[in-house]
């Protein structure tokens, strides 16, 4: 109990600033004390109240005499008090026996102050906004919440909600010295109970604002924060310790990224959570990515423009209901990435914006604090409350809520200064540059204390240009992400997706140039939200032709996406083929799956999903050069593509996949060893509503060297097609002369080629170790020739002439691929800025 001394009597101009709520310090004259004369004084703010009496544990009571302005005084022999009660009696009314929230002691120590001030409080969530408490005493159990909240430039500070009647005079909160930090605790108040801060302003006058460490929120388009407690009980143990031991780089990643409210409207958390983890699990995926789900005021924004950073949106019910959420798909198998934005928030003045009256979250110069597409407001990363309001953030996400990893938006908005600003609309660095120094530091700072923090989460990156080394550790310089959207790859493939197939042999290098810069990051390949909204229209709509078309040309789409290094990320309902363009407003097509041919996208989709997980050569070496060799990259007269996926033991899984409208009878396919190859995929399976163009389950690939391989077989490739191979039996049986790296130079120099058909679409890196010893390897003559990709399996029709590396990053703009890349751009990606989330 705070007895600090005071005088018996007080000045009546600071007793009229404290009966108004305009003290910063009423503790000073409210609660218990000890005066200069060795009485105890006890003060209350009582306004209109007729009478009130002290009660204290040994029975008796001391009548109160009012002073000034609803503020009343007990005296009492004595020098302490160990606890007392005050009993209140309105006019016509019975008395009310209460507690003093003024007789407490801070709930904030001076370590967490400092922490504060130092922008290091990493469970910042812990000390700031509404907490239940329950403090013992001899007159009894004392229940309430303290309230704490960053304010520095107020003059004063009050809570307001239900327990007050929003009259904030009887709950003036306390400065907590030079730390901006303001403190008070409420008895009484519990659970549901509505509240905000009322912040008297240094130039403005009175405001309202929301709790920005709320936890809990009314349904918008109300904006009050809600006092909550935790309650839940989780039952992920197994799933958290799994974690913590699994590499995800080298596991498998398949990502079904959802929008709650419209995967099937109208379902809460915990209704939706069954629902999902049953659906998700039973597809075969391995992830569920939520788009947003911090509170946000307007729906149409997805979630992507949040004033409740600490608050599961209360459109779907509580807090625990939404761990309810988490917990039950990690119990189906599943892990949850959020979508997590800390780049920008909106303007709405009852939020962050200009919270105690200037600009405090945000940046203060509208050349940085502004963001011109959106038209929101940018955090100010150099300040460090304001960095650790958003790296605790992180944390709090990814430990309270048993979040798996974050997938950081708009990333590349922070790292430019520059961004969507022309000339004299931003500010340089301090070494006259556009980076964002910063927002740079921010991002290394949240991702090195996400990992330390939570062993096994993985921070993803939505960054759309070329900034160097977003994945690459932050001791070694980079950002420390873990994984990076291959904005590039999801742009060339998309466009190639749309052309004709008899125009797709002059856009051949759209679906390989991504392996150019393959392992330059650790990519997730993304078919997102944003490319199935605002007139782009749905993933199969965007491919031509008939209905049987586009559905083959989908399922052939997956199965290129799914072979490709890189882990897989999937908009709800393209799985089965929806039809409309997404909309936040509307559910997903579901009837559609009582259609074969949607049923089928879905089916083949399931499939993936079960040989991606059961085949360590399509994940294990994502990132290591080492896990992928080109059989064929520049076949553009057949519209192929052909290549081998590698895992860590060297055991090989053949691609090849055919997006011309037309099937390839007795192609001549090269595999890396002879022997029999099992066709464990293909998309054309009458399964999955294709034609039945297949190799009767099995080919016999003969030791007949093709295309820098071993061996070889012919092979039937259906239209709008993909064929996934395995051997059956590997290494292939003795007598098979392995292909060295000299012998394929030479091949390389004497294969017949004319200047149409070369391609050096391979990436110049070391070959993996097991082929260092003379043994087959793509890799190897891509190193030592960087030469042409070898002949097709037919004559080739004068296709457009493809490009090295080099030529292809200078010219790309000409083609239309995309080079996010190739090098560091003049200016930030336009696809970048031109939506968000």
């Amino acid at each position: 109990m705070d007895t600090s001394k005071a005088p018996a009597s007080l000045d009546a101009e600071l007793l009229r600033q404290v009966a108004r709520g305009e003290s910063p310090f009423p503790h000073d004259v409210l609660g218990v004390h000890q005066a200069d004369d060795g009485t105890i004084v006890v003060r209350t703010v009582r306004p209109l109240a007729e009478q009130v009496v002290l009660l204290t544990p040994d029975g008796s009571r001391t009548p109160f005499t009012h002073e000034v302005e609803g503020i009343w005084a007990a005296v009492m022999p004595g020098d302490q008090v160990t606890d007392y009660r005050i009993e209140v009696t309105m006019p016509g009314e019975e008395p009310v026996v209460v507690d003093d929230g003024y007789r407490f002691l801070p709930t904030l120590t001076p370590f967490d102050l400092h922490l504060i001030s130092e922008g290091r409080h990493e469970d910042l969530w812990t000390v700031l906004g509404a907490h239940v408490r329950r403090w013992p005493g001899t007159m009894g159990e004392v229940n309430g919440t303290s309230f704490a909240v960053w304010a520095p430039r107020a003059r004063a500070v009050q809570v307001v909600g239900d327990f007050n009647g929003w009259d904030g005079r009887q709950s003036s909160m306390r400065s907590l010295g030079g730390s901006g930090v303001w403190e008070l605790f409420v008895p009484a108040v519990g659970v549901g109970t509505r509240y905000k801060f009322r912040i008297h302003t240094q130039s403005s006058g009175w405001v309202e604002r929301a709790d920005p460490m709320a936890r809990a929120t009314e349904v918008p388009p109300l904006t009050a924060s809600v006092v909550t407690e935790s309650n839940y009980t989780w039952n992920d143990e197994e799933w958290l310790a799994q974690r913590a031991s699994t590499d995800v780089i080298t596991s498998p990643m398949s990502v079904y990224e959802v929008h709650l409210a419209s995967w099937r409207p109208g379902l809460s958390y915990r209704e939706a959570a069954d629902q999902l983890a049953e659906y998700a699990s039973a597809a075969g995926f391995t992830h569920v990515e939520l788009l947003p789900i911090a509170e946000h005021p307007f729906g149409g924004s997805w979630g992507y423009q949040v004033t409740g950073y600490y608050a599961p949106t209360s459109r779907l019910g509580t807090p625990d209901d939404a761990k309810y959420l988490v917990d039950r798909l990690h119990q189906a198998g599943l892990g949850v990435i959020l979508d997590w934005v800390p780049a920008h928030f909106p303007k709405d003045e009852w939020a962050l914006a200009r919270f105690d009256g200037e600009p405090l979250y945000e940046y203060p110069d509208p050349r940085k604090g502004e963001h011109p597409d959106w038209g929101t407001l940018v955090p100010d990363f150099g300040r460090p409350e304001v960095r650790n309001f958003l790296v605790a953030n992180a944390v709090y996400w990814l430990q309270e809520f048993h979040i798996d990893g974050l997938r950081v938006d708009a990333v590349a908005s922070m790292l430019y200064l520059d961004y969507s600003r022309q000339s004299g609309q931003w500010v340089p660095n301090r070494f006259g540059g556009r980076e964002h120094l910063e927002a740079i530091e921010f991002l290394q700072e949240v991702n090195a204390t996400a990992y330390k923090r939570v062993p096994g989460i993985v921070m993803i990156a939505e960054e759309s240009t070329a900034w160097p080394g977003v994945t690459r550790p932050t001791d070694a310089g980079g950002l420390g992400f873990g994984l990076k959207w291959n904005m590039g790859w999801m742009h060339d493939s998309l466009r190639y997706l749309g052309e004709d197939p008899v125009n797709r042999s002059w856009h051949h290098g759209e679906m390989t140039f991504a392996m150019v810069y393959a392992y330059s990051e650790n990519y997730v390949l993304p078919i997102s939200h944003d490319e199935v909204v605002h007139g782009k229209g749905s993933l199969l709509r965007k491919a031509p032709g008939d209905r049987w078309q586009q559905v083959a040309t989908l399922r052939a789409f997956l199965a290129f996406m799914w072979a490709h290094p890189g882990k897989q990320l999937l908009f709800m309902g393209q799985e089965f083929g929806q039809e409309a363009e997404w909309s936040e407003g509307r559910g997903l097509d579901w009837w559609l799956l009582d259609q074969p041919l949607h049923a089928g996208v879905l089916e083949c989709l399931t499939e993936l999903n079960r040989l991606y997980k059961e085949t360590p050569a399509l994940y294990e070496l994502d990132t290591d050069p080492a896990g992928f060799s080109w059989i064929s990259s520049d076949d553009s007269a057949h519209n192929t593509f052909s290549f081998i996926r590698w895992d860590t033991q060297r055991r090989p899984l053949v691609f090849v996949v055919n997006f011309a409208g037309v099937p390839h009878e007795d192609y001549r396919l090269g595999f890396p060893g002879a022997g029999r190859w099992t066709e464990v995929l293909n998309t054309d399976d009458k399964t999955y509503g294709g034609s039945g163009v297949t190799n009767g389950g099995t080919v016999e690939a003969a030791a007949t060297p093709h295309w820098g391989q071993p061996a070889s077989a012919l092979v039937r490739i259906p239209p709008l097609g993909a064929i996934w191979f395995t051997p059956e039996e590997w290494p292939p049986a003795e007598g098979l002369t392995p292909v060295t790296a000299a012998t394929d130079v030479s091949e390389a120099v004497a294969r017949e080629t004319d200047d149409a058909t070369l391609d050096t679409l391979v990436v110049a890196a070391d070959p993996p170790e097991f082929l260092k010893n003379g043994e087959e390897s793509d890799e190897a003559v891509a190193k030592i020739t960087k030469a042409a990709a070898p002949k097709s399996a037919a004559p080739k029709a004068k296709a457009p002439r493809t490009r090295t590396p080099k030529a292809k990053a200078e010219t790309a703009a000409a083609s239309g691929a995309s080079t996010p890349e190739a090098s560091t751009p003049e200016a930030p990606a336009p696809e970048a800025a031109a939506s968000e989330g």
